[in-house]
């Protein structure tokens, strides 16, 4: 046979260059490799208790959820992390191969069972449950090279430009901000005289959360409305500070109007307010005064 084309060189051509374009064709209509999937799938839920330290947001977040989802069907093992910044995080982890979206319903109406074990902050804040693979296909650093734009800048602008964005791309099952930094409003409380005043952390939260409030006040002319108005107007409902000369107050309703007036300082990091803590014995007032710096 090695003889035969030896001897018959343009034969032995023609079939090579027959091979060859037959190959070419091949190779764009033949699937070159497919390799099934070798990493579990996992389902990471997530939640926060503000103000709560590690051990309490394990008692009272992570191992009421834990006991909520263990057992769900297809899961091959689950871990949990309990933080001293109150967030609580859960992976649980599946077969290889298993249904990832039906995973994440089950794992859904379990954590739902569990609601009601929770504290009332966690479950008004949300419990996040996400679906995702433990690869990561892509880092990406978001740098300012001479320096004009801080952190907190870039973690906002990561934020609100960018993490979107990659979220709608196809085969992305989610996107992770490393070190993220939001701008925000945190209050620095003395104990001692939180003590010394009868007043505690859930008095001055309950406070500032009380008055600033997003309400919908409606529109001025709108019908029905009397005849021969010409004029529609939005109408925008003072808020918070607004409401009360930019003073949040809580009076007991006895007459007691003595007050001990100290200055706190909010989020000195990020500097984008400063503010005035009212606080006072029991029977007074509590409040706090706010500006833009």
């Amino acid at each position: 046979m090695v003889g035969f084309f030896i001897q018959r060189p343009v034969f032995a051509s023609a079939i090579a260059i027959i091979l060859v374009l037959a190959g070419s064709i091949c190779y764009f209509l033949l699937p070159v490799s497919q390799f099934p999937d070798i990493t579990p799938p996992q389902v990471v839920v997530s939640a926060v208790y503000p103000g709560a330290g590690a051990q309490v947001v394990a008692d009272t977040v992570t191992t009421p959820l834990e006991q909520a989802i263990n057992g769900v069907a297809g899961m091959t093992y689950m871990s949990s992390s309990s933080s001293n910044d109150g967030s609580a995080n859960i992976t649980i982890t599946f077969d290889v191969g298993y249904n990832l979206s039906i995973a994440a319903v089950d794992v859904q109406n379990r954590v739902a069972s569990a609601s009601s074990a929770l504290p009332p902050i966690v479950n008004q804040a949300g419990i996040t449950i996400k679906k995702q693979n433990p690869n990561f296909v892509l880092i990406v650093n978001l740098t300012s090279p001479d320096g004009s734009v801080d952190p907190v800048a870039l973690s906002n602008y990561a934020y609100l430009q960018v993490v979107d964005p990659l979220k709608r791309v196809p085969g992305v099952g989610d996107v992770q901000i490393f070190g993220e930094r939001r701008y925000s409003m945190r209050v620095w409380l003395d104990p001692d005289k939180l003590t010394n005043f009868g007043i505690t952390a859930v008095d001055v939260q309950a406070a500032v959360a009380e008055q600033n409030v997003q309400v919908a006040a409606g529109k001025i002319g709108q019908s029905p409305a009397p005849a021969g108005t010409q004029v529609e107007v939005q109408h925008r409902a003072a808020q918070g500070r607004e409401r009360k000369g930019d003073h949040l107050e809580r009076d007991a309703g006895d007459g007691d109007n003595q007050q001990h007036r100290e200055q706190r300082e909010w989020e000195p990091p990020t500097g984008v307010r400063v503010a005035d803590v009212i606080a006072a014995p029991r029977g007074g007032a509590l409040g706090q005064r706010a500006r833009d710096r």
